[in-house]
């Protein structure tokens, strides 16, 4: 929470010896009219405008290509005099840049309707009670909303209008009945100060500001989404209602991330990796999974982050070869590894980690091997990762360095081309290299292809080429998992390039992981993570020094 001014101490002091709220008061309105922009801060990873090239290669997203020129040239501006560009710390402290972002998404509607015009309709998630009971369900704010406010309020609208480019957040009037359960909430005046938009109004009045928009423009439209507008909700003033392309344009704007998004996702990885240091430095001392799992979620905590971006993968032994193994329950003692799969979440924005490691402070022969081949997997992988590539080729660099690593051991046998085109290797590596990430883990815009025939490619969650400034997963494995392994042993096609005998000696080694999150940049990419991930590192922590 943000300390109050002790000017708002003496409002609050005010309203509770009063505890009257009149209608006049709830329809309180704060506005930003008059208030100065504030300079934009580039971060030094992303201070290039987008190269012609962003219009072939990724059509869907050319129109944010002059809109990065303009980020460029107010980061030049900004940074003029300090000759240093901003770490996140910096970038932080400033507003999340919502303004920006729904910028990008009118850009996106216009490239697809030209004579667009009208207003963007959104609502936050309500609140809503647990069945049978007197509490809400836990809160997580919509992304499609949080995307153009920044706001993480329960019971919100927000209205854009098109013509004026003014965004105005309704945020609930103060009820004094839940005052004495939950104190003041936020003002209309704390919320203009705390949220990038032009005047905050409360949601009594959405009605009103509807009609009236929707009165003074003659056939406008307003853009909505499907299933997210509440029953109460009238646009009676407009000609037409567009309930298609508001969804589709945030998720394409979702994409390519701004400077101030990137810095959410750095500070949830600097959370994220320090729990997961905390994790190495206890694994030798406990029992038991969830002994684990709660050292992560303490260590998240205690730095502020209170949500975790998904539930936890802690893998024991064998378990680590399912994929999403979320038991995290079984006793640690006598297993050759840990799979740590955890991530925080930081103002919306996730971290998603995975770390390998040998629960006894030294990996066995066969886990060190396995681990080296993933680990090789992922460095050559983000190695060939920059502005243009296409994932379906880094994720076959994947599936190729498994091949040559397998084949040395003798888990494979044969020919690697043939190996590769037999599709063999799928037993190995079942999933894609990675995905999108942003306010959700798997992010929006991978335009995946679950119908795909071809086994390599049918859970790979991005197809496509990768643009400047998207955020990516490079997680690579190799699992054991006899309920996917058993029927390539089974297939005359697949046996005859697998050593069963050799096989049998990596059973328990389960499966290794390995998880970095990655910003593409014009000429290559920047490794967000720093959790360790090197073998005599790891190795060092755990046996404590």
């Amino acid at each position: 929470m943000l300390p109050r001014s002790h000017q708002y101490t003496r409002l609050i002091t005010r309203r509770l010896k009063h505890f009257t709220i009149t209608p006049a008061s709830s329809r309180c309105i704060a506005t930003a009219a008059s208030r100065a922009p504030k300079r934009l801060i580039t971060p030094s990873h992303q201070t290039g405008s987008f190269p012609r090239e962003v219009d072939r290669r990724h059509p869907e997203l050319r129109c944010f290509a002059t809109h990065s020129q303009h980020i460029t040239k107010l980061s030049d501006q900004g940074n003029q005099t300090s000759g240093t560009m901003a770490t996140y710390e910096e970038v932080l402290k400033g507003k999340y840049p919502a303004k920006l972002h729904v910028k990008r998404v009118v850009d996106y509607i216009r490239s697809k309707v030209p004579d667009a015009s009208g207003v963007l309709y959104l609502e936050g998630r309500m609140t809503k009670m647990i069945e049978d009971n007197d509490e809400a369900e836990h809160f997580r704010q919509r992304r499609y909303f949080y995307y153009v406010t920044g706001c993480p309020l329960a019971d919100c609208h927000y209205i854009y209008d098109i013509s004026t480019s003014k965004s105005t957040l309704f945020i609930p009037p103060i009820d004094p009945e839940s005052v004495i359960w939950s104190g003041l909430p936020t003002t209309a005046e704390e919320a203009l100060e705390l949220y990038d938009v032009d005047e905050v109004k409360y949601t009594n009045d959405v009605n009103a500001t509807l009609t009236h928009l929707g009165s003074k423009v003659p056939k406008s439209t307003v853009f909505a989404i499907p299933e997210q507008v509440s029953d109460h909700i009238t646009f009676l003033e407009y000609d037409n209602k567009n309930l298609s392309i508001l969804k589709e344009a945030i998720e394409v704007s979702r994409v390519i991330k701004s400077d101030y998004e990137i810095a959410l996702i750095e500070k949830a990885n600097e959370i994220s990796s320090a729990a997961h240091r905390a994790v190495l430095e206890k694994v030798a001392h406990v029992k038991n999974e969830q002994e684990l799992e709660a050292v992560f979620l303490a260590n998240c905590v205690s730095r502020g982050a209170k949500e975790q971006a998904y539930h936890s993968i802690v893998a024991s032994g064998r378990a680590a070869a399912t994929l999403h193994y979320v038991k995290n329950d079984q006793p640690v003692e006598g297993k050759l590894n840990l799979l740590l799969d955890a991530g925080a979440e930081w103002n919306c924005y996730a971290a998603d980690i995975t770390r390998t490691f040998p629960i006894s402070g030294k990996f066995s022969k066969e886990s060190r091997a396995i681990y080296d081949i993933v680990l090789k997997m992922q460095l050559d992988c983000i190695a060939a990762l920059k502005e243009g590539v296409k994932w379906d080729d880094v994720h076959e660099l994947a599936h190729k360095i498994a091949i040559d690593g397998l084949l040395e051991l003798g888990i494979l046998q044969g020919d690697k081309d043939e190996i590769f085109k037999s599709r063999t290797s799928v037993a190995f590596l079942p999933h894609g290299l990675g995905h999108y990430l942003g306010m959700d883990t798997h992010d929006t815009g991978g335009n995946a292809n679950y119908a795909d025939k071809d086994p390599m490619f049918r859970y790979l969650r991005v197809r496509g080429t990768l643009p400047a400034g998207s955020v990516i997963t490079v997680e690579p494995g190799i699992y054991f998992c006899s309920f996917i392994i058993e029927p390539f042993l089974k297939d005359p096609v697949h046996s005859k390039y697998i050593d069963a005998a050799v096989l049998d000696k990596y059973w328990d080694v389960g499966g290794v992981r390995i998880e970095d999150n990655i910003l593409i940049t014009h000429d290559g990419s920047k490794n967000l993570t720093p959790a360790v991930k090197d073998v005599a590192e790891m190795e060092k922590i755990i046996a404590g020094n």
